[in-house]
């Protein structure tokens, strides 16, 4: 496999260009309408390769600029006061709450203390008296709703907006949504899913209640997701997609069972979604968006403390000359807990403590400048790509993706990278997140010596 990971950011600043594409896009009739887009995207991009390209490092350096005031303001903004478009999002109001203040805290900026009161007192509105957070007051309590909600908290991080969390009824309705299957279901009567058996387990881990009885054959469920692709599928027969790849795999390693998929495709087929255009597609012959930096950065990310795992599994499987996978996780050398008993509890503080075994396994440099000049807008706010609007989710997820890749040249999580792994001026570096749970990293420490105090 070609890796990525031979790039350096002190012998890259700056990725290749992109071909110019033909512009004669009617002189192609048998292509399809993607090819047709993605022609008419990597045109766009290539164009503002070429601007940056033409200039002075000086004026290279303005151009990569983070614009952090734009954006505090354009969050900010939308933290107090929406507009009557937002009304179609009223079942989604505690992933507004999640997207905007996750990304005010990747910036570092502080939340005045009136206004967090008011975001915990409004979710403790949404939370649902038989446990689970619903998108809104009175609303069905649904797994996607109460992960949003229960990061916010964490995000905000005192001790009013942790009390404030029912883990014992949050417990009942996780149970409630277990399905015989061994995932789980995002309401009552409701689909079931990969991102289903995420959202539950990652809450259940930060709040420190994931326990065996939740586990049970959710292991089982996402392996039969795992495509011939090697990556993960929202469903078994599905197609390998992004968003459900992180969410698999970031649940195998909360249930310490990361060692049963096939890391090596899964890696693969990661790596190669990062496109000609320097930012990350979703699925294969799809077009590049945004938040994919984080879906899919997210996931490199955390491969990268799963190598050893990758490697005995490629040895294991040339000594025996077939498949080792579908073990269950019951070696040491697999173990993420630290402890060597796999205690549930104790991964996710585990796993972030263990060093990177590699360099980063994507191009960094190159996903920052897909970030900064094709995701960033001047007036505030991320969109997915030219030609697109900005808006909270993909602020939330292109910044996600921007501390990732800055942060994946660090050995140990949270550690201050080099200013050649900080496309642009050093004051573009934001705060590091705890890849398995997208939150920034200092919040989860603070919630994690809360919840293991009960």
């Amino acid at each position: 496999m070609e890796s990525s990971s031979s790039f350096s950011p002190s012998s890259s600043s700056s990725p290749p260009l992109i071909p110019n594409p033909n512009p004669n896009l009617d002189q192609q009739p048998r292509l399809t309408i993607t090819q047709l887009e993605q022609l008419k995207v990597e045109q766009k991009v290539a164009e503002i390769y070429r601007l940056l390209n033409g200039v002075s490092a000086h004026a290279r350096s303005l151009m990569s600029e983070l614009w952090r005031d734009k954006h505090v303001e354009f969050l900010t903004r939308g933290l107090k006061q929406l507009g009557p478009s937002y009304h179609v999002l009223d079942a989604n109001r505690p992933w507004l709450c999640y997207w905007i203040l996750h990304s005010i805290a990747l910036l570092g900026e502080p939340l005045d203390t009136e206004l967090e009161n008011d975001v915990v007192d409004f979710l403790s509105h949404c939370e649902d008296e038989d446990g689970g957070y619903g998108g809104g007051p009175g609303q069905l309590p649904h797994l996607a709703t109460t992960y949003a909600a229960v990061n916010t908290l964490v995000t905000l991080g005192s001790e009013n907006a942790l009390s404030s969390i029912n883990r014992d009824n949050l417990y009942k309705f996780l149970l409630r949504m277990k399905d015989s299957s061994g995932a789980f279901r995002m309401h009552d009567a409701g689909e079931i899913d990969v991102r289903a058996c995420y959202t539950a387990i990652s809450v259940a881990s930060i709040l420190n209640i994931l326990d065996y009885e939740l586990v049970k054959d959710v292991g089982n469920y996402i392996l039969r997701c795992q495509t011939y692709e090697g990556g993960i599928a929202g469903e078994p027969g599905s197609e390998a997609h992004g968003g459900y790849t992180f969410c698999g795999l970031a649940t195998m390693i909360l249930i310490n069972e990361a060692d049963r998929l096939d890391l090596s495709s899964l890696l693969d087929w990661v790596a190669f979604r990062q496109g000609i255009e320097c930012g990350f597609q979703g699925r294969t012959n799809k077009l590049v968006d945004g938040c994919y930096s984080f879906w899919q950065g997210g996931v490199l990310a955390l491969m990268q403390r799963l190598l050893p795992i990758v490697d005995k599994q490629l040895t294991s499987s040339s000594v025996s000359g077939e498949s080792s996978l579908g073990s269950t996780c019951n070696s040491k050398s697999s173990d993420l807990s630290g402890q060597g008993s796999g205690k549930l509890s104790d991964v996710g503080f585990s796993f972030i403590k263990r060093h990177a075994e590699s360099p980063p396994l994507f191009h960094t440099i190159a996903l920052q400048q897909y970030i900064l000049l094709c995701s960033q807008v001047l007036e505030g706010g991320f969109k997915d790509k030219p030609g697109k609007y900005r808006d909270f989710y993909h602020s939330c997820y292109c910044l996600s993706g921007l501390s990732v890749s800055q942060y994946s040249w660090s050995k140990d999580a949270g550690a201050s990278p080099l200013p050649t792994a900080v496309l642009g001026p050093y004051s573009n570096l934001l705060e590091p997140v705890h890849p398995l749970y997208n939150v920034v990293l200092d919040k989860y420490y603070i919630s994690h010596e809360f919840f293991s105090r009960s």
